[in-house]
């Protein structure tokens, strides 16, 4: 079975407080381990779209990554905003993790889907977007374009997201558009904390099914995809 949980935010320090976006996240930390060793199994599949370690280098990440690797399941996880620790697929790959693969560019195949993704970025509607978020808007939707066209099977599609494919005006984007362009079945998505939840788009839409999976709006516990 695949699952999918973005925004886990872990921090091996515990001086990161999240408690800022609401109570939900009073010790949340514990509140995701023990609901992925509750449901997860060691044949399935978890998504992790995102904001995974508050860690700011590769070798800090590493203590969180070790505490994911060790969770039941093959994990496939992307960057999100957060990840600053986020280094070279090279070097990701080089952690010696045994669970955990790293979605950059590339895609990968689970069950009778293929998995594909890219961070996203803020709509271009926002306030403040400027030339350099269109910049890295363009990249970040040629880099989804690259995942999607380095399939090379005919299997149902899953698009891993981090940031939402919506607009601030409640419309889809152009990151929705490529994924109807493709004939996604899913497209998931997180990053939308607290109020935030007032922004999400749930359901079917022009044929692409679109799921939330930030952390504290499935309260910590991986969401069945697919």
């Amino acid at each position: 079975m695949i699952y999918a949980l973005a925004d886990l935010h872990l921090d091996y320090t515990e001086e990161k407080s999240m408690e800022v976006f609401g109570d939900a996240w009073q010790h949340y930390q514990e509140k995701i381990f023990t609901n992925w060793k509750n449901k997860i199994k060691d044949d399935d599949t978890v998504l992790i779209p995102g904001d995974i370690s508050w860690a700011m280098d590769i070798n800090d990440a590493k203590i969180d990554l070790a505490k994911i690797d060790a969770l039941p399941g093959r994990k496939i996880m992307m960057k999100g905003n957060h990840d600053f620790w986020w280094s070279s697929l090279n070097k990701l790959n080089q952690l010696g993790l045994n669970s955990i693969e790293f979605l950059q560019n590339n895609s990968f195949e689970v069950e009778d889907y293929l998995i594909c993704g890219t961070r996203g970025w803020i709509s271009r509607d926002s306030r403040d977007f400027t030339d350099h978020d269109e910049k890295i808007f363009k990249r970040e939707l040629l880099r989804l374009e690259n995942s999607i066209r380095s399939l090379k099977s005919d299997k149902k599609l899953i698009i891993n997201l981090h940031y939402p494919p919506i607009n601030t005006d409640g419309s889809l984007n152009e990151f929705f558009d490529l994924a109807k362009e493709f004939k996604a079945h899913t497209v998931i998505y997180g990053h939308l904390h607290g109020n935030g939840h007032r922004l999400i788009k749930e359901g079917n839409y022009e044929g692409v099914n679109l799921v939330c999976v930030s952390s504290d709006y499935v309260d910590f516990d991986p969401v069945r995809i697919g």
